[in-house]
């Protein structure tokens, strides 16, 4: 199914071929093209773009859009089009919720040195966790860069901003995260096998019970599938818990009452279930949470740094989240290319023992 702005870039090609449009004739506006075709003029604006780069119109800065003066062979274009040159990116802007030594600053530090590398400057937004902050942060800088490189904030329902920059063909790359369903590039650890792994590890030190521990799971494809690799580990070896209703290390709501509520339910399912001897953690700060809680019991997780923020090491999956910035670049830069990317890129990770 063609992208919206494709049925743009297929009208005026196919005006184009039959003489409608000839060399020098004022192309339809961003305003008209998006009243003509019922779109957003983000998606008419996406458009202009694509026949500029691929050399068939040009805008000129407060007068409208032109088609070129010496058009190229249009026998052979087909929609969709490719840019007539090769184009990097002039600025991206990279979305995340939050960054720490415990996770996300080691992701920033390579996709600023790899934007470096490629002469692209880069724009970095929090949103501290809160989906309005990313839509609003989307919004405006879609008019403002190149490409997106975006870590989705947890929530129980995509970001509609997001979503439409995607089904409009504008250049996202998602971090960390994937939103099912959706044709979007996303680079991340293959959650599910690592979960597994990192279960299975717990299962072998002779583990019978262990729990799940996370915040709600729904439509936050990490914890999504971190939860399904924790299932799948378990075949007649084993009984598997779950414990995915902790909000406070979610960005913008750790609070004093937050964490002591956390802690209490903790310790309530601790005195529900005895038997339970090992706790997965879906991250680090939340590990912290279950060790301070319990006290006695092993605690795995994903990315603990450990002594490096004062912090206790843990058993651990590590994610190689330099490569995961670097090839997030890879792909928005291509993408703004014009070439295919695939949708889902996993990178390496490790297990850790504490000791190591």
């Amino acid at each position: 199914m063609a992208l919206l702005y494709e049925r743009i870039c297929a009208h005026v090609l196919e005006q184009l071929r039959r003489g409608a449009l000839r060399p020098g004739d004022r192309v339809p506006s961003e305003m008209e093209l998006a009243a003509q075709f019922e779109v957003s003029r983000i998606t008419s604006k996406r458009a202009l773009e694509v026949l500029r780069e691929a050399g068939l119109v040009e805008r000129v800065r407060g007068k409208g859009t032109f088609v070129v003066r010496r058009l190229p062979d249009l026998t052979d274009l087909t929609v969709p089009l490719r840019p007539s040159r090769r184009r990097e990116a002039r600025s991206i802007a990279l979305i995340v919720p939050d960054m720490s030594e415990a996770y996300g600053l080691d992701l920033l530090n390579a996709i600023e040195e790899r934007s470096a590398e490629y002469g692209a400057h880069l724009v970095v937004r929090r949103t501290h966790g809160r989906q309005t902050d990313e839509e609003k942060a989307v919004d405006s800088l879609v008019s403002a860069v190149d490409g997106l490189i975006v870590f989705p904030v947890h929530g129980d329902f995509y970001n509609a901003s997001l979503l439409r920059q995607v089904l409009d063909g504008f250049p996202v790359v998602l971090v960390d995260r994937h939103l099912s369903g959706i044709p979007v590039a996303a680079v991340h650890t293959d959650n599910v096998a690592a979960a597994r792994a990192l279960t299975t590890r717990l299962l072998e030190q002779g583990h019978e019970h262990i729990a799940f521990v996370s915040p709600p799971p729904v439509n936050t494809s990490s914890i999504e599938d971190r939860l399904e690799g924790f299932r799948t580990a378990f075949g007649e070896q084993g009984q598997p818990y779950e414990l995915t209703d902790l909000r406070s290390t979610l960005p913008g709501s750790t609070t004093t009452e937050s964490v002591r509520a956390d802690m209490a339910t903790i310790r309530a399912f601790r005195d529900r279930r005895p038997e339970v001897t090992a706790y997965f953690a879906c991250e680090y700060n939340l590990a912290r949470m279950v060790d301070r809680a319990l006290g006695d019991r092993v605690v795995a997780c994903f990315d603990s740094p450990g002594d490096s923020i004062g912090g206790p090491p843990y058993l651990h999956v590590r994610q190689n989240q330099t490569e995961m910035g670097r090839r997030a670049v890879d792909l928005l830069l291509a993408l703004l290319r014009g070439e295919e990317v695939p949708n889902l890129s996993y990178v390496p990770f490790e297990l850790i023992d504490p000791e190591t």
